[in-house]
């Protein structure tokens, strides 16, 4: 039945796009005459409302000039100012030991952030939202027992479920689909068992649905020493929820004495999920039993030999409580001057488990300093953005993107419509040499063309590949149909730090060769410079034509579904929809040729139908409650 939903979405989708009047949706703002920059209602959080004089008309906005810089003039402005000077002293001021989410340290920053845009005057506004984060015990730690041996953890995985439960020992490798597959092919029991799987190749939350749906009864991870190089002792930290936001308020915001049904998200796990070291983990292989693994099961730890188990019993006991914490995203925004209703967000995590260096340190200083070098530009330099630039710092990203999701549903009813494209700068350094991307197909011309013109050490390796389900820009594709790019400048060997308390910026200078600041002003350049071309140009740079190769490949496998049912189902229906989305698509494009890009107005009204291409491959079938992400082609 799933599948039959996406398809008749998949048709609903292209029917949408071939007609114009679906993305006839929005408004414009009209405001009071003013000499000064047109201001968005920043109460609202998201919607900009239009002003009435007071004889109850319509206030006329008085023209404003096209901008004097081109593109060659805004680029070089934007290098000037994004200086890895600059970006080594904005580091050091934001380096810190602790920030939890909803923390004392996580509320301070947050001010200093809301601070900071109110000195550059970007009218500053914070959403506050009270959600449920799953922390450990300290009463009742969380334990292990195997044997003799009784192991108390000090790393967890927020909103497992919680419990004691007993169950033979299973090596499951990283828990994928096809590791699960192996070790029913060699008759390992798997129901009832507990799960032990390296952590890596997929999110924390997959690996443990995927033993819970085969049956285990609970499942360990720990950081196997070939894919982790750090200290064998290293406590991981993360979440299980196969999902982003609160849980416990799947589909709706969590406002304060805002009242919703007790409902929770089908993405909370069912069984106990904890954390291991790798020296936990080592005791538990070396005592496993059980047949011998195959080559691809074989981790780093050369002291043993990898076997599946099946033999020893073991216990795992979760006591983690849930603690109701207010948390604050804050913002701040650079109002376009033609379509201030219109906005590009860039966003960046706040908090960590520990330092968080790399993924939080990096992306608020990206995010400070580029608020500052583009209203510079606006106030000194003569730059006239078209659309408005919005600057958004999250709380609560280490639990499943939290405050931004929280802030997606917020606004759900209009937010799609107004926000062209999200661009996420969490983790955007993590190396030096090579550069890795994850998109909307609607942003990768825009990505490829951004690549060629920032001047970066990337060397040889470039990497496009499809968004995982814990990218912090998984929420704004999947969940609210809008465009979204995270990147990453990386070494060849994997910064390994993210959930632990070794993310430090001693770390990531080793992996950068002690050129951090450097590749920070290199993101920002680049971040900055996708964003600028979206807020600057008459048209959006969202090539809708991108999107047919990827159409054609999730047709294709929904046909290979089809073929494996035992009853017979027609496939012509779905290749006609997919031929409908290609002549849309060949529709927009040769509207977009033939129009007059002086005509304002015809370029708004293109710029909305482009904008709607994504929100259109959301499925309207399917409720936030049973299924958090509904992007079809994502999900297939």
């Amino acid at each position: 039945a799933a599948t039959v939903n996406k398809q008749v979405s998949l048709a609903f989708c292209c029917l949408c796009i071939v007609s114009p009047p679906g993305y006839l949706i929005g408004y414009v703002s009209h405001r009071k005459p003013q000499t000064t920059t047109p201001t968005l209602n920043c109460d609202a959080g998201v919607e900009l409302e239009a002003e009435k004089q007071q004889d109850g008309s319509q206030a006329v906005v008085a023209p404003v000039s096209d901008p004097q810089l081109d593109w060659k003039d805004i680029t070089k402005l934007l290098k000037q100012k994004l200086t890895s000077q600059a970006f080594e002293k904005v580091l050091k001021d934001y380096d810190m030991n602790r920030r939890s989410a909803g923390s004392d340290e996580d509320k301070s920053l947050a001010n200093r952030i809301y601070g900071e845009f109110r000195k550059q005057q970007m009218d500053p506004w914070t959403d506050i939202h009270y959600v449920q984060l799953q922390m450990p015990d300290s009463e009742r730690p969380n334990q292990v027992l195997f044997g003799s041996d009784v192991f108390k953890p000090t790393g967890y995985l927020a909103y497992s479920a919680t419990g004691k439960v007993q169950g033979k020992l299973v090596y499951g490798n990283y828990g994928r689909q096809e590791d699960l597959d192996v070790l029913q092919k060699k008759n390992v029991e798997l129901k009832g068992s507990v799960m032990l799987l390296r952590t890596g190749k997929i999110s924390f939350a997959e690996q443990v649905d995927n033993a819970a749906t085969k049956g285990a009864s609970a499942v360990l991870i720990y950081p196997d020493v070939e894919d982790y190089k750090y200290l064998a002792n290293t406590a991981l930290y993360g979440h299980v929820h196969l999902g982003s936001g609160d849980p416990y308020t799947p589909g709706f915001p969590s406002f304060n004495h805002t009242q919703f049904p007790p409902t929770q998200s089908s993405g909370l796990p069912k069984i106990p999920a904890q954390t291991i070291t790798a020296n936990m983990a080592s005791t538990l292989l070396q005592n496993i039993g059980g047949p011998e693994s195959d080559e691809s099961f074989k981790g780093g730890l050369s002291s043993l030999t990898y076997r599946l188990g099946g033999i020893e019993n073991v216990t795992v006991e979760v006591n983690n409580v849930l603690v109701n914490k207010e948390i604050h995203n804050v913002f701040g925004v650079i109002k376009g001057f033609t379509d201030p209703d219109r906005y590009v967000v860039l966003g960046a995590q706040r908090d960590a488990w520990g330092k968080g260096y790399a993924k939080a340190t990096v992306g608020t200083s990206v995010l400070l300093e580029l608020a500052r070098a583009v209203k510079e530009m606006v106030e000194k330099d003569g730059f006239r953005p078209k659309r408005s630039l919005v600057f958004a710092s999250w709380s609560a990203g280490e639990y499943g993107s939290v405050g931004a999701t929280e802030w997606l549903e917020g606004y759900m009813s209009s937010i799609d419509r107004s926000v062209i494209t999200y661009i996420s700068l969490d983790g955007v350094v993590m190396g030096r040499g090579s550069f890795m991307a994850s998109a909307s197909p609607l942003l990768y011309s825009l990505l490829e063309n951004t690549m060629k013109e920032v001047q970066s050490p990337l060397g040889s390796g470039t990497i496009l590949r499809p968004m995982s389900m814990d990218d912090p820009s998984y929420p704004f594709l999947a969940f609210s149909g809008i465009p979204a790019v995270s990147f990453h400048f990386i070494s060849p060997n994997a910064y390994t730090y993210y959930g632990t308390n070794l993310d430090s910026m001693d770390h990531l200078n080793y992996q950068t060769n002690h050129h951090t600041s450097e590749m920070t002003a290199v993101a920002a350049q680049f971040a900055g410079q996708m964003a600028l071309r979206l807020i600057h140009d008459r048209l959006l740079n969202l090539d809708v034509s991108r999107y047919s190769s990827v159409v054609t490949s999730a047709v294709g496998r929904v046909n290979g579904r089809i073929s494996q049912l035992k009853q017979e189902v027609n496939s012509i229906w779905l290749m006609g929809a997919r031929g409908s989305f290609q002549r849309a698509a060949d529709a927009l494009n040769l509207a977009i040729t033939n129009t007059d890009l002086n005509d304002k107005e015809a370029c708004r009204i293109l710029n909305d139908r482009m904008l709607r291409v994504e929100h259109t491959l959301l499925s309207p079938y399917v409720s936030p409650v049973e299924t958090p992400f509904r992007h079809l082609l994502l999900e297939i």
